[in-house]
C-alpha cells in the first residue's frame, strides 16, 4: 500500500496514493488506523483524491477510521473527487454518518476551527 503521512501538532493527514481502496488494500489501511490511534493521533483527515475506485472493504476500513476516532477526535474524509467514489458515498448514505470535506486545506481549517472552539468552551467552564 502506497500513502504518505503528515503529522502537525493537531492532526494527521494520510494521503492515499493509490487508484484503488478495494479488498487488497483495506487491511493494510485499517492496521496503519489502528497503528496510528495507538500513536494517539487526534485528528485524522483521509485524503483520497488519489483514489478513483473504492469497494466494500474500502467502505468498511473508511468505517473503521470512523469508529476509532468517534469518541478522541476528529475522523475527516477529504478528496472525493472521482464520480465513482462520489456515487458509492452517496449510494451508501455515507455522507449523513462521516464528515466530508471538499479539500485538505478546508479538512485542516475545520480542525483547527474545533480545536480552537473546545478550548475556548474548555477555558470558560473553568
Amino acid at each position: 500500500m502506497k500513502f504518505s503521512i503528515n503529522k502537525e501538532e493537531r492532526y494527521t493527514i494520510l494521503s492515499l496514493e493509490e487508484d484503488n481502496l478495494n479488498t487488497l488494500i483495506a487491511p493494510s489501511l485499517k492496521s496503519e488506523f489502528v497503528i496510528m490511534r495507538n500513536e494517539g493521533v487526534k485528528n485524522l483527515i483521509l485524503d483520497l483524491t488519489a483514489v478513483s475506485f473504492v469497494d466494500s472493504s474500502g467502505l468498511s476500513a473508511i468505517l473503521t477510521a470512523n469508529r476509532l476516532w468517534n469518541d478522541t477526535g476528529l475522523f475527516i474524509l477529504t478528496g472525493i473527487e472521482h464520480e465513482s467514489v462520489k456515487k458509492l458515498i452517496s449510494i451508501s448514505r455515507l455522507n449523513t454518518v462521516l464528515t466530508i470535506i471538499p479539500t485538505v486545506q478546508e479538512s485542516i481549517d475545520y480542525v483547527l476551527m474545533e480545536e480552537i472552539e473546545k478550548e475556548l468552551n474548555s477555558d470558560s467552564e473553568d
